[in-house]
């Protein structure tokens, strides 16, 4: 039965069977060497003539053709060890190889870190960057995160729920991306820019603690960190305060990240007013760290709170119209509630949002969400929506609000952004396996693409 090659370490004197991709081809005088990759590591195969039908076909591989090899694992000779690789002090001599499967010459190298290869290249044959090791260690990287995140909040007690991906456009973000519906001509669904309102009707269905390793999508301009979809810890509690909810996220982050092995410059994070920050560093997201410790990898953390409720400059839109600074679900501070009910002195008023600031780097943000119809309400007013816009757009969170919603909030980290960070990759899409190229088109396939006539009749859609 085939074994990982990290396991061969402790089978030395075994014959054991192995199978991967053939890494690299060496030929010594008469001696074949094979570096077999496979997810856990590299071995090296040795091939001699003594067995001259196994030497022969040996003798036909090619980098990146699947093979599966048996034979018996040993020391490797005194003076010829890697000590760059784990199982660098060991060798296999082949008895048995079975070529699985050839490969054509691969358009690019795979042993290198890729970052000279053009993009568009590069994704459209994403599933041979992913062999390269740099990508395959920051995925594995991506999923640990996940999972220690995922494990500490279901040892808290929460309760991992899906929301639709099909749900209703609404003026609250980015642009939506839509879907047609074929049932209902003309009609449009919206792909969710985030579970912001399903999470808080689950509040209000009483499941008090929630929490998705959640799909967004939004169709804004693509940068270095940020695509069209992205992936979000998303968090809601029920009856928790401000202070609450931050000491718990912190506490997540922190035991995940430093059973990966990473240290924090600073427990707990250090806390900035939104004010004192722009004071002190011109800006929301900013970098704790010295020049030491950027080359140690040291992380970093902080919070930032007190932000405006309404625009982050207390400004106003280009229509003269004022808007909310994060998304208009988040609550007043309690002492500026009354100016929110009376809509004055709405500059002044302050928000419940938390941002948590990573390495120069916003990787988080969430806050204590408005929980009445009339403050929520008016919320749409200020912004500028009538009564007849913000009954048809948000009608239902509405009701729901008269339903005994209880007092909650929440949080989203950015799963991309943080792990980026982890990996010391400056693009996030090296942190995802099938990313967007910058001029928004799908890695592999083909997409955005044009649709049969015979879809766009069903969907009740004309091209102009």
């Amino acid at each position: 039965m085939r074994i990982y090659i990290k396991e061969s370490i402790n089978k030395i004197g075994e014959t054991v069977e192995l199978a991967g991709w053939v890494n690299v081809r060496r030929d010594h005088g008469k001696i074949i060497f094979i570096d077999l990759r496979d997810r856990s590591g590299i071995m090296q195969v040795v091939f001699t003539p003594a067995n001259k039908e196994l030497y022969e076909k040996a003798n036909s591989l090619r980098p990146e053709w699947v093979i599966s090899v048996t034979g018996k694992i040993g020391a490797r000779p005194k003076g010829m060890e890697n000590q760059e690789i784990e199982t660098g002090s060991i060798e296999m001599q082949a008895e048995k190889l079975e070529i699985l499967n050839e490969s054509k010459t691969p358009p690019f190298p795979i042993d290198d870190e890729g970052s000279d290869i053009d993009e568009e290249l590069r994704l459209k044959y994403r599933y041979l960057d992913l062999r390269r090791p740099r990508l395959q260690k920051n995925l594995r990287l991506r999923s640990e995160f996940i999972h220690g995140i995922r494990n500490f909040l279901k040892s808290r007690d929460f309760t991992e729920i899906e929301t639709p991906l099909l749900t209703k456009a609404t003026p609250e973000g980015s642009r939506d991306f839509v879907v047609p519906s074929r049932l209902q001509p003309g009609k449009f669904y919206a792909l969710p820019q985030s579970p912001q309102q399903y999470k808080q009707l689950l509040m209000v269905a009483g499941f008090e603690r929630y929490f998705q390793i959640a799909r967004a999508l939004r169709d804004e301009d693509l940068r270095a960190d940020r695509t069209f979809e992205h992936t979000q810890i998303d968090v809601e509690m029920s009856f928790i305060k401000r202070e609450e909810i931050m000491s718990l996220i912190e506490e997540a982050v922190a035991t995940v990240v430093e059973s990966m092995g990473y240290t924090i410059k600073e427990k707990p994070f250090p806390i900035f007013k939104y004010k004192e920050a722009m004071d002190k560093f011109g800006a929301d997201k900013f970098d704790l760290r010295s020049e030491e410790e950027k080359q140690k990898n040291i992380l970093a953390f902080a919070w930032v709170i007190d932000f405006p409720l309404f625009s982050a400059e207390g400004g106003k839109t280009e229509e003269g119209r004022w808007t909310y600074s994060h998304n208009p679900f988040t609550g007043p501070r309690p002492e500026d509630e009354g100016k929110l009910a009376e809509a004055r002195d709405i500059g002044e008023i302050l928000s419940l949002q938390y941002d948590l600031v990573l390495n120069g780097h916003e990787v988080g943000g969430g806050g204590i969400r408005i929980n009445k119809r009339d403050l929520l309400k008016k919320v749409f007013e200020i912004i500028g929506h009538s009564s007849e816009k913000i009954e048809k757009d948000f009608g239902h969170i509405l009701e729901a609000f008269e339903m005994g919603a209880p007092p909650h909030g929440g949080v989203a980290l950015g799963v991309e952004r943080l792990c980026a960070i982890l990996a010391g990759e400056e693009h996030i899409r090296e942190v995802q396996a099938f990313p967007t190229t910058s001029g928004g088109r799908t890695a592999v396939m083909d997409a955005p693409s044009e649709l049969e006539q015979k879809q766009l009749k069903e969907l009740h859609i004309k091209i102009d």
